[in-house]
Formats: structure tokens, C-alpha cells, sequence
């Protein structure tokens, strides 16, 4: 028998509930499941999910499986250096001319569509092999807050979500990121966060890109999730105050949650060496099966197979103008959000097949 639910409980807190009590009897999955890839860890078996949760555009039937990347061949070594060469020199070529405009954040589209996105886009198809559903979620035109789980050691979601948006999308939309303080405080990372189209994540620079009917995203997991124990793969953090839920009461902007598989796998954090951390300045310092012991090697992302589904948009103009000052109305939505968002992903777990192989 399941533990006895207790009064007032989250759906999540139930769902983890059911996770970690020895006596529930759960479903297997032929498939296999990212808690199996455990580093040592004890296999688990698959959670039980709300089945209310329905990614309607995913195949239920067994996926074809993935074909190698061509990173694992010369050639596609070859192919890849090659292509990001000719982006390059394409963009000085054209940069010389002095044609070009950047906004007043600082993102610079021709860097973008130049450099950046040539090279991000071998990342994406060749190593992680992101598949994107729900792309039609997103609005054609007009603003949209993407609210998106957060994982991985270092930000690499957000650079792949931005990808994914821009070439997925019928209208080939940019997405512009919120980024923590820390990004810009670094001199050529903050240039580069910029260019690529990012800004700090505060209330004035979300309201105005949203305004301006950008599509803006934004990861409010923070620093708990990118920096969470692998153990902890893909349980939510906690979502802050809900800043982000208040911008969008005011500038009626819908919220789409986002739901990414893949991101916990790429550096597994076994350990996180907090006195170093507090001696750099950091807000946490990873310890993976191969960082810091295979040195510079051991930054290389490991090559997990990703999975991207933009959800249905949770509409904000049906709410009154004091909806964004009522610490209730702001408390319930932000918990919708992150609900779904957590029910979604262990949807997709139990679906998922090989961590690595897709």
C-alpha cells in the first residue's frame, strides 16, 4: 500500500512520495530508464506518473533508433570544423561592411545567425541529437514566456533551447534568455551572452522584451538546479518567489512551461566541493566522474540523447491588473507552472529509451 496522503499536499510531493516508498508496486519499463545510468548507484525502477499529463504530439509506438552521431567519425569531425570555418569567415567578410544593427540589450543577430548558431547547431544534431515536440505551443507572433527546468553543471540548456526555438519554429523566432548576474560579470562571457541574445534576469528587462512581444525564457530554478547532486536528476527546485509569474500577469504574456530531458546527463555531480566553491567565488563546485580528474577533457559534455517539449501556454490576459500584486494569485500560478513541468517530465522519463544511444 501507498503512504497515506496527507492534507494540503502538492501533486509533485505525492508523486515523490510514491517514488521513494519501498512498498509501492511500480511499473516496469521495457525501455529502460535514466535512473538505471546511476554511476554506481542502485537501478531504480520507473515512478509512477499522472497520467492527466498528455504530450499529445509524442509517439507512443517505439521510437526508430537514433543513428550514430557523425562526431564519432572523421568525417563528421571534418564536416563540422569545416562548416563553423566558413560561418566564420563569412561573418568578417560581411561584418566589414559595417551592416549590421544590435538592440539596445546588446543582441546581435548577424553574430548570431553567422557564428554562433553554425556552431551551437554541430552541438545539437551531431552530439546531443535533440528532438523538439510541441514547437506549435509557441506563439506564431507576439510575446511568450518560456518557463523551462534547469540542469546540467553549466547552463548548456539555455544555449540548446535557443537553438531549438530558432529552428524549429515556422517563423524562425529568436528567443531571448534571462541570465544570472554572474554571466555578464565574466568579460568575455558577458559579451558573448549579449551577442547571443541574453540579459540579466530581472522584472525590467523581462517586462520590456515582453512588450516588445519577444519570445523571453527564463529558468527560475537558478543556481539549485544547474547545481544539484545527480541523485536529485530531474526533482524540480524550488521556483523562487515567482518573479517571473508577476511579469507575465503584467505584460499578459502567456506562459509556456518547458520540459528538457538530457540536461542531467551531460555532467553527473557526484560531489560539489563547497569550500573551494566559497574560495572562488562560485556557487558550487562540481565533482563528475570526470571533472577535475581527466583535466580540460573532463569539461566535454557527455553525449546524452535530448528530448525538448514545449507544452501548452498557460493564458495570463484572462486575469484583472491587481492579479500581479496578489502574493496568492502569483504563489498558485507559479505552482501550476512548476507542476507541470515536473509532471511532464516524468512523463518523458518513463518513455525515454537509452541515456547515451536515444
Amino acid at each position: 500500500m501507498a503512504a497515506a496522503e496527507k492534507p494540503g499536499e502538492s501533486r509533485t510531493a505525492k508523486v515523490i512520495a510514491l517514488y521513494t516508498d519501498p512498498n509501492v508496486r511500480r511499473r516496469s519499463a521495457n525501455t529502460g530508464h535514466p535512473n538505471t545510468d546511476g554511476f554506481g548507484l542502485r537501478d531504480a525502477d520507473v515512478m509512477p506518473i499522472h497520467e492527466g499529463i498528455d504530450l499529445h504530439d509524442e509517439p507512443t509506438a517505439p521510437v526508430a533508433p537514433v543513428r550514430n552521431s557523425p562526431l564519432f567519425s572523421l568525417g563528421g569531425i571534418r564536416g563540422a570544423i569545416a562548416d563553423s570555418l566558413i560561418a566564420t569567415s563569412g561573418f568578417i567578410r560581411e561584418r566589414m561592411t559595417g551592416d549590421f544593427a544590435v538592440d539596445e540589450f546588446g543582441f546581435d543577430p548577424h553574430f548570431a545567425e553567422s557564428v554562433w548558431f553554425p556552431a551551437v547547431r554541430q552541438v545539437y544534431e551531431k552530439w546531443f541529437r535533440v528532438e523538439v515536440t510541441g514547437i506549435e505551443n509557441l506563439p506564431a507572433t507576439g510575446p511568450g514566456l518560456l518557463v523551462a527546468n534547469h540542469a546540467g553543471s553549466i547552463p548548456i540548456d539555455a544555449v540548446i533551447t535557443s537553438l531549438a526555438v530558432r529552428d524549429k519554429h515556422p517563423n524562425q523566432r529568436y528567443l531571448r534568455l534571462l541570465a544570472a548576474d554572474m554571466a555578464f560579470e565574466a568579460p568575455v562571457v558577458g559579451d558573448l551572452a549579449r551577442r547571443i541574445g541574453a540579459t540579466l534576469a530581472c522584472n525590467d528587462d523581462a517586462d520590456a522584451l515582453l512588450r516588445r512581444g519577444e519570445l523571453t525564457a527564463v529558468w527560475p530554478e537558478g543556481y539549485k538546479g544547474i547545481g544539484k547532486l545527480y541523485k536529485d536528476r530531474y526533482k524540480l527546485q524550488r521556483f523562487g518567489r515567482g518573479g517571473f509569474v508577476t511579469t507575465a500577469l503584467r505584460t499578459k504574456a502567456p506562459i509556456i512551461p518547458v520540459s528538457i530531458v538530457g540536461s542531467e546527463e551531460i555532467y553527473p555531480m557526484i560531489a560539489d566541493l563547497k569550500p573551494l566553491a566559497r574560495t572562488l567565488g562560485l556557487p558550487y563546485f562540481p565533482i563528475t566522474p570526470l571533472f577535475p580528474w581527466l583535466g580540460p577533457l573532463g569539461v566535454i559534455p557527455l553525449p546524452s540523447k535530448w528530448h525538448i517539449h514545449f507544452g501548452k501556454p498557460i493564458y495570463t490576459d484572462g486575469y484583472d491588473e491587481s492579479a500581479a500584486d496578489d502574493p496568492m494569485v502569483v504563489f498558485d500560478l507559479t505552482d501550476h507552472v512548476r507542476e507541470e513541468i515536473q509532471q511532464t517530465l516524468f512523463r518523458m522519463l518513463s518513455r525515454r529509451g537509452s541515456v547515451y544511444f536515444g
